[in-house]
Formats: C-alpha cells, structure tokens, sequence
C-alpha cells in the first residue's frame, strides 16, 4: 500500500530499501552458493541432460589458478589484454564522443556520415579480423582496432542520442545572452549529455571486452584470450576456466571503473538522473 506522500505527490511508492551491508552479504552469499553449487555437481559427476562428469571441480580450477599465479606469464598477459582494451577504448571514446555530438548537432554531418554509420554499425566487430589482418602491419595494430570498432559504436550512437534529447530551450536562453557557439558547446551541450556519455562508455566497453578476448584468441600472440584458447587446445580444462574468471574480473573492474567515474563526474545532477 502506497504511503501518504506517495500518493500526495503520485510518485510510484518503493519497496522496502535493503542496507549497503545486507546488499554485499547478500551479493557473497549469491556467488558462495553458486561455487557450492558448481563443486556439488562435478565433484559427483553428475550427468543429468547437462554433463558436468567432463568439467573441473572447484578445486582443481583453484589448484591451477595458484599455478598461474605464480608464473610470470599470467601478468604479462593480463599486463597486454589490459594495453589493447585501454588503447582501444581509450580512442573510441573520444572519437565516438566527437563524432556524436557533430552528428547530433551538423544536420550536414548527419547526411554525410550518418547513413555510413548506420551500414558499418550492424557488422559484428569480431567480423572485422580478416579485413584487420590484411590491413594493418601488426597483429598489435589489428587487435587495437578491431577493439576500438567494437567500443566506438555504443558511445557514438549514445552521445548522439544524448545532444538530439537536449531541451532547446536551454541553448536558446544562452544565446539570448549573447553566447557563442563554443560557450553553448562548453556550458550547455557537454554538461547536459555527460549521464548519456557514460551509458555509452558503460556498454562500449563490456563490448569492446568480448572482442578484444575474442581477437586474441584469433590472432594473438599474448593476453588472456590467447592463453585461454591455448589452454583449451592442449585439453587443460582448469586452464580455461582460469583464463574465463580472469576475463570477468578484469571486466567487471574496468566496468566498475567507469561507473564510477561516471557518478563522480555528474555527482552535480539529481540522484534519480546521476543513477
């Protein structure tokens, strides 16, 4: 039942709020019972439709992942995945946010570049390792783009949208005032579409992951991708799953990294919208 301010304002009332320490017990007691789970199932070789008799327990997965520790190997190749996906995200986010607000903006820019980006958007990144092998002169070169294409899109399209959502009245009433261009892009544009620029870094760079590891499983020579596909080749199946976990972790930090940034950067905004 709705309380009285809820209904006063016809605001949609909220459930019931769990506390920041209840929420982390909760979220460790999740991924406990998940390992559990998991060591339940393949340490008794249970084959029910789904065979998990072939799989590692948690055991041996944790035996080898203190192996890889302590190899140096393991941080050279965290050390050159971590290189690739800075390098190429680092660029598709400066480039994608460029060119989405000169493509929210410039209805020229629209009609020129607009439709070729629509037709190179749909073409899965990982599609793109032919044309990067042929292209550049290095397997470094080729994975750095590949992992770019795939960031670039979901910050691009993102921005775009963000600039093209702008009340007009906000521009308007500066120009009233006698601001320049570059005053409306500075005070009005780039503040206003900062929450739609890291929705986009959010996703661009979880995507720009997934192809990066998937490059280098292609035509890596180094970086967890690689050592993960080498693994599976020669039947080392703990391996694989030491390489899987540490793409996660390596995910899931970089992503939370960005999140971060993105509610320290609009911590200025409402609550609702800076969320």
């Amino acid at each position: 039942m709705a309380g009285p301010s809820a209904a006063r304002t016809g605001e949609p009332a909220k459930g019931p709020r769990v506390s920041g320490w209840r929420t982390r017990v909760i979220q460790i007691l999740s991924v406990a019972a998940a390992v559990g789970l998991w060591q339940l199932l393949t340490a008794n070789n249970v084959r029910a439709w789904l065979r998990f008799d072939t799989l590692p327990t948690v055991t041996e997965i944790i035996a080898e992942f203190g192996e890889r520790l302590g190899r140096d190997e393991y941080y050279l190749d965290i050390g050159q995945s971590l290189i690739r996906i800075l390098t190429g995200f680092g660029l598709a986010a400066v480039v994608g946010v460029l060119a989405g607000i000169g493509l929210g903006r410039s209805d020229l820019l629209a009609a020129v570049f607009g439709p070729l980006t629509e037709l190179v958007r749909p073409i899965p990144a990982i599609a793109l390792v032919p044309v990067a092998i042929l292209l550049f002169p290095s397997d470094e070169s080729g994975i750095a783009f590949i992992t770019f294409t795939a960031s670039l899109f979901p910050v691009l399209v993102s921005t775009r949208h963000a600039v093209r959502a702008l009340p007009t009245i906000w521009e308007d009433a500066l120009r009233t005032l006698g601001a320049t261009r570059t005053d409306v892009l500075v005070r009005v544009v780039f503040p206003g579409i900062l929450p739609g620029i890291f929705s986009g870094l959010s996703v661009g760079i979880g995507v720009g992951w997934i192809c990066l590891i998937s490059a280098e499983m292609i035509s890596g020579r180094l970086g967890v991708g690689y050592r993960t596909w080498q693994a599976y080749t020669i039947v080392d199946y703990p391996g694989v799953f030491v390489g899987m976990i540490t793409i996660g972790v390596l995910g899931f930090g970089t992503s939370a990294l960005v999140e971060y940034t993105g509610r320290r950067v609009t911590r200025w905004l409402p609550g609702e919208v800076s969320r």
